[in-house]
């Protein structure tokens, strides 16, 4: 008796469990999207939602680009938010999907959320950039005829999905009435090349994640045989097969036909709606986003020139930075989705607001600020000098940084070996190893330069783009010159802000002065740490390895050693240009 009653409760438990999970996937798309918007701090829906799944379009060439169609109900004619997602159909990017559509349709909008090529339920292959261009206009075309199309779209998204607005933002009946553009810009070949460097953490993450029919997060187990060795032109081959497209990224330093291809020409003058831009502190693509605003601010149409915004925050590429106190912000998804009802409102709804062009947050104090231009007009661009008897290697070494102009002194030296270069640790790169680092260990290193400031007499804000005047020579051709600013803390602690490399060709033993561009950035350095540069040739795998040879870098297999000088006095004054924000608080 005790087993048969033993066996009915279990029955009866189960029985309950599996009506339960029946319950919860039911009401799924429902409540979620209603919890999202609260902590998004969004009105109430304002409607019921009806989804189409699987809405085909046929391409010219016959591939169907298959999208999610979710719609308010009672609305005749909508605005459109369409995005066209790169990735491939799995759960996660199901329900984001199905959540942020029926989000966005509760509001009033006829959400569409489509496959790029090869992706998501789309037919084709994927293949970066190649399709984008074209596949976007016909859906434009399509959106058009739609019986729901009242003449209004807007696009979200960020990375990949910024570049599939960026391809239609010159497009004109029909075309886009507004953008959400996030942690993309209209120069990839300079997100790839910085200062002339291969972005190769960034370019294999890329690659590897997505080279098959699926994407795949690329671990770091996979990614680290494709970081050994030489030519630089096989990293993939190393870490799982030849992708054809990685190929094209380390083949193409210039910025010849094949960058100018994906890129366009003059996208920002040719905008044709306000773009609010989205960048982060430790993302690839922020000097090339700051870029792109300050030329819609400056050459754009006046209305779109006066209407598109910047706001840049404490991220690297998708993901939030967790400071070195332990405090991590709100979640970078969230913030990504948090603009878009009051923007779309004000440019697809008429619903204007009142905000300032700027929005950034300051790292340190860890504050949200509004700002009516960038760089800050206030800024004070403020030279700190770098010093020593030539012995600035490692942390013992002699290097100093203050505001007192070179006399005489002895050059610091390094021998810069391919084969052992600085590893990276934190800094602007795709993939989870983005962000702020410990950097002590490689500051050890005898190939590392340290030029580091008294303890600080008063904090002060460090807000804008950051600039290294370096006198230098070399005993190779061609070669690098890395560098990167740190916050010091009281413990001796030290942590990556910024960073920026330049890669050049060397005629001449006597000094030559280079300009290094690291990241812009917006940092409090507190009463009592220390400012402090570090000085390499090397930050691997964050950038490729140069050689030293001169010769073609991708298929360079034997480099060799190079010595290198860093000169600083008075004919040869090495000096750092800090953005100084004064009365911050």
């Amino acid at each position: 008796m005790a087993r048969k009653r033993i066996k009915k409760i279990l029955i009866v438990t189960f029985a309950l469990l599996a009506l339960l999970t029946t319950i919860i996937i039911a009401a799924f798309p429902i409540l979620a999207p209603f919890f999202l918007a609260s902590q998004l701090g969004f009105g109430s829906a304002q409607y019921r939602v009806w989804v189409e799944y699987s809405v085909p379009l046929t391409a010219s060439d016959g591939v169907k680009l298959v999208a999610n169609i979710s719609h308010p109900q009672q609305l005749e004619k909508t605005p459109t938010i369409l995005v066209r997602i790169p990735y491939s159909k799995n759960f996660t990017n199901t329900t984001f999907a199905n959540v942020v559509g029926r989000m966005w349709a509760a509001r009033g909008y006829t959400a569409v959320i489509q496959g790029t090529r090869g992706r998501y339920e789309s037919g084709g292959e994927y293949f970066p950039f190649k399709s984008e261009k074209t596949d976007g206009i016909e859906t434009l075309a399509w959106l058009e005829k739609q019986p729901w199309y009242n003449g209004k779209i807007g696009m979200w998204g960020g990375s990949y999905f910024g570049y599939t607005q960026w391809v239609l933002a010159d497009k004109v009946n029909p075309g886009l009435s507004a953008l959400i553009l996030q942690i993309c810009s209209t120069d990839f070949h300079r997100m790839f090349y910085p200062g002339g460097a291969f972005s190769l953490e960034s370019a294999l993450y890329w690659a590897v994640t997505s080279y098959g029919k699926q994407d795949n997060p690329a671990s770091e187990e996979v990614l680290k045989p494709g970081y050994k060795g030489f030519p630089l032109i096989k990293a993939d081959d190393r870490a799982v097969q030849d992708i054809p497209f990685f190929n094209d990224w380390a083949s193409h330093p210039e910025k010849d036909e094949y960058w100018k291809t994906i890129d366009g020409e003059n996208r920002t003058n040719t905008l044709q709606a306000p773009a609010l831009l989205m960048a982060g502190w430790y993302d690839p693509f922020l000097p090339t986003q700051i870029t792109d605003f300050l030329k819609i601010k400056s050459e754009a149409k006046p209305l779109v020139a006066k209407n598109t915004r910047l706001i840049i925050g404490p991220w690297a590429h998708a993901r939030t930075v967790t400071f070195p106190n332990g405090y991590t912000p709100r979640n970078y998804r969230l913030e990504s989705l948090a603009p878009t009802i009051p923007w779309f409102d004000e440019h697809l709804l008429d619903n204007p607001k009142l905000e300032a062009p700027v929005q950034i947050y300051v790292m340190g104090k860890n504050i949200w600020r509004q700002e009516q231009e960038f760089p800050l007009a206030r800024t004070i661009y403020t030279k700190h000098y770098l010093h020593s008897n030539g012995k600035a290697n490692t942390l013992s070494g002699d290097g100093i940084l203050n505001l007192t102009p070179q006399y005489t002194e002895i050059p610091d030296t390094y021998i810069y070996n391919p084969l052992n270069p600085v590893p990276s640790a934190g800094g602007t790169m795709l993939g989870p190893r983005a962000g702020i680092e410990r950097q002590n260990d490689i500051e050890n290193r005898n190939d590392v330069l340290n030029y580091t400031t008294a303890p600080l007499q008063e904090d002060i804000e460090v807000t804008g783009a950051i600039r290294l005047i370096l006198y230098v020579s070399t005993t190779a051709p061609s070669t690098d010159f890395t560098a990167k600013l740190v916050d010091v803390y009281p413990d001796g602690s030290a942590y990556n802000v910024s960073e920026g490399i330049i890669r050049r060709q060397y005629t001449s033993k006597q000094p030559t002065q280079i300009e290094i561009e690291l990241w812009a950035t917006s940092q409090v350095f507190f009463k009592g740490h220390k400012i402090r540069l570090e000085v390499s040739s090397s930050n691997y795998p964050r950038f490729d390895r140069n050689p030293n040879t001169g010769h073609p870098i991708a298929t360079e297999i034997n480099p060799v050693t190079a010595k290198q000088v860093i000169y600083h006095d008075q004919k040869a004054p090495s000096y750092l240009v800090l953005p100084i924000i004064p009365n911050y608080t």
